[in-house]
C-alpha cells in the first residue's frame, strides 16, 4: 500500500502547514509516484494507493497513471455521514500515531471541494455504506 500521508510526512514534513502547501508538495509526489506505480502495475504487481480521490483532478491524475498500464481497477468510493467521518477523525487525531492531526475546520474546507466520481471519468466504482443498523 502506498500512503499518500507517510510519503508527505517523511518527505515534506514541517513544509505542509497549509493547503497551498499540500497542493504543492502533493504535484511534487505525484510526478514520482505516477511512473512508479505505472511500473509496479506494468510488472504485474497489486498497488493499492491510499490517496485522496475527492476531485476530478485528483482522479484524473488516477486515470493518467492507469492510462499507461492494461491493469484493471478499482476506485473505493465510501459514502458515510459527515458526522461518522468527524468522529473517525477525531479517533484517529486522538491516537497519535497518524502523521497529521486534521481539525475539524480544515475537515470542512476540504470536504467542500468533493464532487463524487461519474461514469465518464473511466472508473470501476466500488461504493461502501455503513450497514443500517435495526
Amino acid at each position: 500500500m502506498i500512503r499518500e500521508d507517510e510519503w508527505h510526512s517523511g518527505l515534506y514534513g514541517e513544509q505542509l502547514g497549509s493547503t497551498h502547501d499540500y497542493l504543492r508538495c502533493m504535484t511534487l509526489l505525484r510526478g514520482v509516484v505516477g511512473p512508479h506505480v505505472a511500473e509496479l502495475l506494468n510488472a504485474g504487481l497489486s498497488v493499492v494507493l491510499d490517496f485522496q480521490a475527492n476531485t476530478v483532478d485528483a482522479r484524473s491524475w488516477m486515470r493518467g497513471t492507469l492510462g499507461e498500464t492494461k491493469a484493471a481497477h478499482v476506485l473505493h468510493l465510501l459514502d458515510v455521514p459527515e458526522e461518522v467521518c468527524l468522529a473517525r477523525l477525531k479517533a484517529r487525531n486522538a491516537t497519535g500515531e497518524h502523521p497529521f492531526t486534521v481539525t475539524e475546520a480544515q475537515f470542512q474546507q476540504i470536504s467542500r471541494h468533493f464532487v463524487p466520481p461519474r461514469p465518464e471519468e473511466g472508473f470501476d466504482v466500488q461504493l461502501h455504506r455503513p450497514e443500517a443498523t435495526p
